[in-house]
């Protein structure tokens, strides 16, 4: 009996256990699966980390519970990369000496940019969710997967609020000095071009910068009806949100989806400092009415396992996120081996398998496997167990 998919993909673990796979040697039948964790648990980036790094620990402690891969146990061998590219090629280099039969992470762009091609050279089976677009391509890194949307589809969310909802025609553009900040402002600098808006103003911010008030100045003057900003560092965000406040100027801020973390609020000087955000959000981690519902997955997600996950300094869908990372890892090796060729090949056969981030499709030409019509614009400063309600003009 293979793995039901969907039955997987909406936490049933126990499904694990009953999966055969064809005869393994004793010693791959008895020895755990050990997944490489590449993640920034500490560094000016490490507020998206905190949660996927929950939802991961989580997946690997219910799939164990229920017995594990065929009596084979779930191990995640846990390294720090402090969100430094050297230090994410060092723990690279560790787990691909040390053998370990997938990769999942890491969570920075700039990270991935600098394993991406080592990774792909040790032929070991890998996932992130890492938005840079040009990270996956199945032809040079035909075992690098992405199970969360890339930056194109993340930046086509930003353009159409900015230009449809916000009626917007100048934006300035700022992102961080990580890799990811630096590539994420020119892409999005060339297509918001392309789309025939214009930019008023285009930064680089480092991350620790602690006065960024000159920065809000330079854009208003020249113009700005909307800021969009492309960072992960929790830091930055509140000392623009608090800058905003400080120079009067209330424009409205788009973005990236640490705009909404759990971690701005205690930074912040008021939440008041918090009103007119919007951030890049997900229908899996989004309700709409007074009654605040959310869809189904994520509805059944909070009730198994909101007492196990704290959710008020994190986002949800980073949390649900790492849980599908590690089930993906899990369900291939119980359907088909661990063997990397066997790990890549079950998921390019995955076609919208359920997860509780998003459902996932793979083929052997597109490595790229989240659905681009879940990505939609929260209310930044809207959030409750990690999920948040819908921007004006999203149904």
């Amino acid at each position: 009996m293979t793995i039901d998919r969907r039955a997987f993909g909406i936490g049933v673990a126990n499904a694990l256990v009953a999966a055969s796979t064809s005869p393994r040697p004793a010693i791959a039948r008895n020895s755990p699966i050990r997944i490489g964790w590449l993640v920034a648990l500490s560094g000016p980036i490490s507020a998206s980390a905190a949660g996927h790094h929950r939802g991961t620990m989580l997946a690997a402690e219910v799939i164990n519970a229920a017995g594990g891969v065929k009596g084979r146990r779930i191990e995640i061998v846990t390294s720090d990369t402090q969100g430094d590219p050297s230090k994410a090629v060092a723990a690279a280099q560790r787990m691909i000496a040390e053998k370990v039969d997938a990769l999942w992470g890491p969570t920075s762009s700039g990270e991935a940019l600098a394993i991406t091609a080592l990774v792909a050279k040790a032929r070991i089976p890998s996932i992130h969710a890492c938005v840079i677009d040009h990270l996956i391509d199945p032809l040079r890194y035909p075992n690098a997967f992405r199970s969360a949307p890339c930056n194109a589809q993340w930046d086509g969310a930003v353009r159409h609020h900015c230009r449809s909802i916000l009626k917007a025609k100048r934006v300035a553009l700022f992102g961080d000095t990580s890799g990811y900040g630096v590539n994420a402002i020119n892409d999005s600098a060339r297509s918001f071009a392309a789309d025939g808006m214009e930019i008023a103003d285009k930064a680089s911010i480092d991350p620790t910068q602690t006065d960024v008030a000159p920065d809000l100045r330079r854009a208003r003057e020249a113009g700005a009806e909307a800021v969009v900003l492309w960072s992960n560092s929790a830091g930055l965000v509140s000392r623009l949100l608090n800058a905003r406040a400080a120079v009067g100027w209330n424009v409205p801020v788009v973005g990236h989806p640490t705009l909404s973390s759990g971690a701005i609020g205690p930074q912040l000087a008021k939440l008041a400092n918090w009103e007119n955000v919007f951030a890049l959000g997900f229908r899996s981690s989004s309700h709409q009415g007074a009654d605040r519902t959310l869809p189904p997955r994520s509805a059944e997600f909070l009730q198994r396992f909101r007492d196990r996950v704290p959710l008020d300094d994190t986002l949800l869908w980073w949390v649900t996120s790492g849980y599908d990372a590690v089930s993906l890892i899990a369900e291939a090796v119980g359907n088909a081996g661990s063997a990397p060729s066997e790990i890549v090949g079950y998921w390019n056969t995955l076609t919208a398998r359920p997860g509780y981030f998003g459902e996932y499709s793979f083929s052997p030409t597109d490595h790229d496997g989240y659905d681009v019509k879940d990505v939609v614009m929260s209310v930044a400063n809207s959030g409750r167990d990690g999920t948040f309600a819908l921007a004006p003009g999203y149904g």
